[in-house]
């Protein structure tokens, strides 16, 4: 599995649909989905599915002009890098690995999201994809294109994703399907994230030797001691080329942001890189511009634009969330 700052041909995403399910937000999602697909449309090709003919004509209206390819498939929800395949590249040959996806260990219904990496290689025309046979979510996994992955026990190691399966077995599973040879174990993630814990909220690769990780300063918030716990973890992990990371500490906002009782993730660690920038949702908070300002450094020769997702963050996730890239090279398949 590349790194996610190795080139692109695409990005995959999905349009939000469904308003009963955004529960009254869906406009406001919609706009600020249009300011996320327009940036990456700047710098690579998206192609966006959507769910049916109203998400079609909204989507075109709303993105006329951009490099936007428009794909008619039927989806629940719009968080591709959870539901779609991931891309695996082996020299200049891409293939697709289609992990089962369960709606986040039985949360949320997930029959059509669980078809979408057929799809996507159907419309590659057919490109070859491989089945691991188990649930794996690609927010839950952060990889360094070099064999060195990240993730969480909480996430991982949850009874409704595979049961009785040990860190050892998944581990292996890794190896085989995406290249890893070594994993960093961190254990929990951010209260009240659906996700039970998805590393792409907390900790993520600048490249392969700093590493940038979400801190709580307030001692009264519950995120304190677990991004407290991750920190003493990373602080003693080893790069691939066997020496000490650097590690950047990227404070999430502070304050505790509720919507219908239910704590958000905000996170700045949510960013996706696109071949040229690198975009950061921002929320409207005290620490948006810092967080801007500590991830302007890490990544030499990309934009980092700070966009809204205030709206976005109501469903759970970000820009991590709902991007899944299509790495350079020639599709690879077997007929």
């Amino acid at each position: 599995m590349p790194a996610e700052w190795q080139p692109h041909a695409a990005t995959w995403m999905a349009w939000p649909h469904d308003d009963e399910q955004w529960i009254g937000m869906l406009e406001p999602v919609r706009q600020e989905f249009t300011a996320l697909v327009r940036a990456i449309a700047s710098d690579e090709t998206v192609d966006l599915l959507v769910a049916d003919e109203e998400s079609a004509s909204d989507a075109s209206a709303r993105l006329g002009g951009s490099a936007v390819r428009l794909h008619l498939v039927p989806h629940q929800d719009l968080w591709l890098r959870d539901s779609g395949p991931i891309f695996v590249a082996r020299g200049a040959e891409v293939a697709l690995v289609d992990w089962d996806f369960n709606g986040w260990g039985n949360k949320y219904p997930a029959g059509l999201d669980d078809e979408i990496p057929t799809h996507v290689a159907g419309l590659l025309g057919g490109v070859s994809l491989f089945h691991p046979g188990l649930v794996m979510e690609g927010g839950s996994l952060e990889v360094d294109g070099a064999g060195l992955a990240m993730t969480t026990r909480q996430c991982l190691l949850s009874p409704e994703r595979n049961p009785g399966v040990s860190e050892a077995t998944l581990e292996a599973a890794l190896g085989r399907f995406l290249g890893i040879s070594r994993v960093i174990w961190l254990d929990n993630g951010l209260e009240g994230d659906h996700t039970d814990g998805h590393i792409d909220t907390l900790t993520r690769f600048a490249n392969a030797t700093t590493i940038v990780t979400s801190v709580c300063r307030d001692t009264s918030d519950p995120n304190h001691d677990t991004l407290a716990a991750n920190l003493e973890v990373l602080r003693r992990a080893v790069s691939a080329g066997h020496s000490r990371f650097s590690i950047v500490e990227l404070p999430v906002p502070t304050g505790r942001v509720e919507f219908h009782g239910e704590r958000l993730p905000l996170t700045y660690a949510n960013f996706y890189l696109t071949n040229l920038s690198v975009l950061v949702p921002v929320y409207g908070t005290r620490e948006d511009a810092a967080a801007l300002e500590i991830l302007g450094p890490l990544f030499p020769g990309r934009d980092v634009i700070g966009l809204p997702a205030r709206a976005l963050i109501t469903g759970g996730g970000a820009f991590h969330c709902v991007t899944q890239q299509q790495p350079a090279g020639r599709l690879w398949r077997t007929s």
